[in-house]
């Protein structure tokens, strides 16, 4: 379904019985609302009802071109105008990658939205702040960060001879059909850029006005993430204030919500679960 917030058009795709308690899915970089596909069923089995985002840049009718309109404080904005936009007061959160930022955001910022919160691979900002100032292997990790941030370099670097790089990048989804699934719409014109600009419109003061967050969380973590090392997984926990737990996936990638759909919905249950 199209849902108009903000001025633009989001898609979102919904299942699951319609009086479910409601659960927000937010996707990463590069990927969009299908990454959740193999996670829903088990939510929806359990009386929860879905609206996955094809969140800012991703979705067509969403993609300002002005690098400034993807900070932080936009997307966590976003969430919320589509959340009011479904009528929906507040939600179980579940964020991957990039997702999980906006996800923290959302639920330091507004609270009141928010249920519980699930964060997949990418822990609370501050730890990530907390990992890149003491642990040099997480800098190594981070350095791929660079070259996103470069206009021009990095889409050209990525979509060469058909994309090579992205798809390599993406080997750990799955088999070439689900790689070409999320590589594909990267190629259509403006799309990269506009996903590439949340990595430039990135800063150091907007990751750090994310505070505490208070609501009942889950953080879910691969120890075969090669973006995310165990220093900023471990250092997850000294940011949340209310109930929390720390999942880790043995022999997992990046990866999560492909790699391993059905260990994640158990942890997305075992927290928003009735």
């Amino acid at each position: 379904m199209r849902v108009e917030a903000r001025g633009l058009t989001f898609e979102v795709r919904t299942g699951g019985p319609e009086d479910g308690d409601p659960v927000l899915l937010l996707h990463g970089f590069p990927q969009h609302a299908g990454e959740w596909d193999d996670v829903v069923p088990a939510l929806h089995a359990a009386g929860l009802r879905t609206y996955a985002l094809d969140q800012r840049g991703y979705a067509p009718g969403a993609r300002p071109a002005a690098v400034e309109a993807y900070r932080i404080p936009e997307l966590v904005a976003d969430a919320a105008a589509v959340l009011d936009a479904l009528g929906v007061t507040r939600a179980h959160l579940v964020g991957h990658d990039w997702g999980a930022i906006v996800a923290w955001g959302l639920a330091a910022a507004h609270p009141e939205r928010v249920r519980t919160l699930t964060a997949v691979s990418v822990p609370h900002p501050a730890a990530m702040g907390h990992a890149l100032a003491t642990d040099p292997r997480q800098k190594a990790r981070s350095a791929y960060i660079a070259l996103f941030r470069r206009p021009g370099k990095a889409e050209k670097v990525l979509l060469a001879l058909h994309a090579a790089t992205l798809r390599r990048m993406l080997s750990g989804v799955g088999d070439a059909a689900r790689v070409a699934r999320y590589a594909d719409p990267m190629r259509e014109p403006g799309a990269l850029t506009a996903a590439l600009n949340w990595y430039r419109a990135m800063s150091g003061a907007d990751m750090k006005a994310v505070g505490p967050v208070d609501v009942p969380t889950t953080f879910v973590w691969s120890d075969r993430d090669i973006a995310i090392g165990r220093t900023a997984a471990e250092a997850c926990a000294g940011h949340v204030t209310g109930d929390y737990r720390f999942v880790t996936l043995t022999g997992v990638t990046h990866w999560i919500p492909d790699e391993a759909p059905a260990p994640l919905a158990e942890a997305i249950l075992a927290r928003a679960g009735r």
